[in-house]
């Protein structure tokens, strides 16, 4: 889209020469006379916050949404698709007077001066519409003439740290203030990148929680806010001038009150005080923890919960603690890592939109919350970060450079936008994105070897499945990736190669690309027949030892023989936990619940062994962690585990779609494993309407009662009773003998 479309006459503007590590302000001046309506756009390099008259505009927002903004720091010999900078638009109309106002912009960082890949200085544009009551448009516009000077924030480091000092111009952003003797702003040189408006969700202070004190650090006062979350406190200052207060945090605490150094992930904030009695908090990030320790005169009034502002869309409750917990709490790790516009891996360490976690929990997520303008967004993200020359997907979308593989990451493209079509019914997505995917199959095949993907770009990671727990030594601390996971990277990366061959036949079929499907099922039967030769041993029906769920990627694709899944459930019925990484720990549940094992999905989703939900919830987890083990040292909100959740809805509750059908206008109510269960409700909030299940049993039966919006065609199917549903209520008892 134009910039013109935006911005009009409007220049880039920012200092000459800057630090990516501290952050300045830009001010400028706008007369209104007799305006009805003002509106601005705006965009601030990296992140930014607007003051209209002293007054902030987007507080505790982190905009613009991330993005690869230009193509300044794209992967070596590569060429991204496209490169766009989404462009938050306000009506700043309660923010204005007659007269002579001012807008003030704070740069800050964020993905555009990320240490990984640092696109420039901050810089800002922006482009102020007034209307007047008889029609006519007046537009103010970044120049040469505003003035630039130094903010308050003078280091950061996006994922680790932001200082202030309250010393520095703090209250540069009212009209009232003197900036006559700052420098004019430099004109700096315009985005290489086109522009365009979304209605993805943004960051927003999404509750405030209350602290308490729980001990004595070594430095300061140990705060717990009562779970795992991420944003910041609010500290209240009490500090003489030039007094520093220094704020860390940690997930886990040790036993004595102290913050555990293994879970503080080098997260600081830092203010030195002006000697007011005034508050602070970050401004340019987030930080994710439950406890923190304040060093100095200062003391917490709240802790800010900040994330992406997607609602819940479902509701689920039953008599089994463990699965209501899971079902809370990877809701609550989804959010917390729904920041700037992409679905991250963790909301701390990384903070990356990588392909693989995205793609695997992206059916729970769409199940559990209204997500489809997020992912509508980060797919293309996706799209964007494609290699144009060898069909790559890349392992992060925005992209930086990060580890993956070429199976389960790259299959995103094909993986995301099928799920939003079965989500919503929007055929468009499909055709939209075909060509990606046609493009990154002919990228698997080029890193082949004998029908298996065998390699991925060269110097990088080359991932199968990915944080299987340590099953060869489980008595010794091992971190490194290769000791943990089992099954062969080949192994795994040519499944997801023919799953995601078998989701584009179904979709050449739904787009009128039918000539593409005999492609398709060559490729299918040879690669399957590749996997079978490499991995199958036919002395005992076994894939790669029948652990880490082998068998089960096996059997999802219809190969071995009979004693291939029969194996499988003899395993886990004697093991009762998982063995399994990310990847296989999804394929596993969903398998065991396709072929009619209900009651052993069940009891190993619900197993307090050493490896699964209940040992979380027992050991006090707030959200999901990135090992089964949870004393591994690294983030303790990770939602790669969760997407079994989506079962919870397909399965449990039996809220499934009819075979063929999308954007759940046609049910199919068959709730699975009720003899496990006293009572059972949830709901989910379709394109349809609200589609409800509870069940709970009496003296006479099982009592159910469905709720089927206007619409949908919704039928009822257990093994003791079927029915046709009617629109509304459905309520009746079935005899379960």
């Amino acid at each position: 889209m134009e910039k013109t479309y935006f911005f009009d006459d409007a220049v880039w503007v920012g200092a000459a020469e800057r630090s990516p590590k501290s952050f300045s302000v830009l001010r400028g001046r706008f007369e209104l006379a007799d305006a009805k309506k003002v509106t601005l756009n705006i965009l601030g390099l990296g992140f930014f916050k607007c003051y209209i008259n002293g007054k902030c505009i987007n507080p505790d927002t982190f905009l613009p949404l991330s993005s690869d903004f230009e193509p300044t720091c794209d992967p070596a010999d590569e060429v991204l698709t496209y490169h766009r900078i989404y462009v938050p638009s306000f009506d700043i109309t309660p923010f204005v007077k007659e007269g002579e106002n001012v807008i003030a912009i704070h740069f800050g960082g964020g993905w555009y001066t990320h240490e990984s890949r640092v696109f420039g200085l901050p810089k800002a544009i922006y482009c102020i519409r007034a209307e007047k009551s008889d029609g006519e448009v007046c537009r103010f516009v970044s120049d040469g003439e505003c003035r630039i000077g130094d903010g308050y924030v003078t280091n950061y480091e996006f994922v680790r740290r932001e200082e202030q000092d309250l010393n520095i111009n703090c209250a540069c952003f009212g009209a009232d203030f003197d900036d006559s003797a700052w420098e004019k702003a430099s004109l700096v040189e315009e985005l290489d990148s086109d522009y365009f408006a979304t209605d993805c969700p943004i960051d927003k202070l999404m509750g405030e929680l209350y602290v308490k004190v729980v001990g004595k650090g070594e430095r300061g006062t140990v705060y717990d806010c009562g779970k795992n979350t991420t944003g910041y406190p609010v500290l209240k200052l009490f500090a003489l001038q030039g007094k520093t207060v220094r704020v860390r945090f940690s997930e886990e605490i040790l036993p004595d009150g102290r913050l555990d150094p293994k879970h503080i992930q080098n997260q600081l904030y830092s203010v030195r005080s002006n000697g007011t009695d005034g508050f602070a908090q970050p401004e340019f990030t987030w930080f994710c923890f439950r406890y923190f320790e304040v060093e100095g005169e200062a003391e917490p009034t709240c802790v800010k919960e900040i994330y992406a502002d997607v609602p819940r869309s479902s509701a689920f409750e039953c008599d089994n603690e463990t699965l209501n917990w899971a079902y809370e709490t990877f809701i609550h790790t989804m959010l917390c890592n729904m920041h700037t516009g992409h679905p991250s891996d963790c909301p701390h360490l990384e903070r990356r939109g990588y392909t693989g976690d995205g793609q695997l929990t992206c059916h729970a997520a769409l199940s559990v919350l209204d997500a489809r303008s997020f992912y509508e967004k980060w797919l293309q993200d996706i799209a964007d970060g494609q290699d144009t020359l060898s069909g790559h997907i890349q392992y992060t979308a925005p992209y930086i450079k990060s580890g993956g593989g070429p199976g389960g990451w790259g299959s995103a493209i094909v993986e995301v936008p099928y799920q939003l079509y079965l989500h919503y019914g929007d055929v468009e997505v499909l055709r939209k994105y075909y060509g990606n995917m046609r493009r990154y199959i002919d990228y698997l095949e080029a890193h082949s070897e004998f029908g298996l993907v065998t390699s991925d770009k060269k110097g990088e990671w080359c991932l199968g499945d990915w944080c299987g727990p340590n099953i060869l030594y489980p008595e010794k601390d091992i971190t490194s990736h290769n000791q943990q996971v089992i099954i062969p990277a080949p192994y795994v990366n040519t499944y997801f190669m023919v799953k995601s061959l078998l989701t584009m036949k179904k979709i050449a079929s739904l787009i009128g690309k039918d000539a593409d499907i005999a492609e398709y099922d060559e490729k299918i039967d040879m690669r399957k027949r590749a996997i079978r030769a490499a991995y199958f041993n036919t002395f005992d029906g076994n894939f790669v030892m029948n652990v880490q769920g082998a068998n089960a990627f096996a059997v999802d694709l219809g190969l071995g023989d009979k004693s291939t899944y029969t194996n499988m459930v003899s395993y886990y019925k004697k093991l009762g936990y998982f063995d399994t990484g990310i990847f296989a720990t999804d394929v596993l549940v969903r398998t065991l619940f396709e072929n009619g094992d209900d009651e052993l999905a069940v009891d190993i989703l619900t197993n307090n062994g050493a490896q699964g939900y209940e040992h979380w919830r027992r050991g006090g987890a707030t959200t999901f962690h990135e090992y089964w083990d949870s004393n591994r040292s690294r983030s303790h909100c990770h939602p790669m585990f969760g997407a079994p959740i989506a079962y919870f809805f397909e399965y449990l509750l039996g809220i499934k779609q009819a075979e063929g059908s999308c954007g759940y206008s046609e049910l199919i109510i068959s709730p699975r494993a009720i003899s496990r269960f006293c009572r059972m409700s949830g709901s989910m909030n379709t394109p349809q309407g609200i589609v409800a299940l509870s069940y709970e049993k009496t003296d006479h039966g099982v009592r159910f009662n469905i709720t089927v919006p206007e619409g949908t065609k919704a039928s009822f199917a257990i093994p003791t009773y079927s029915c046709e549903l009617d629109a509304g209520e459905n309520e009746f008892v079935v005899s379960m003998q």
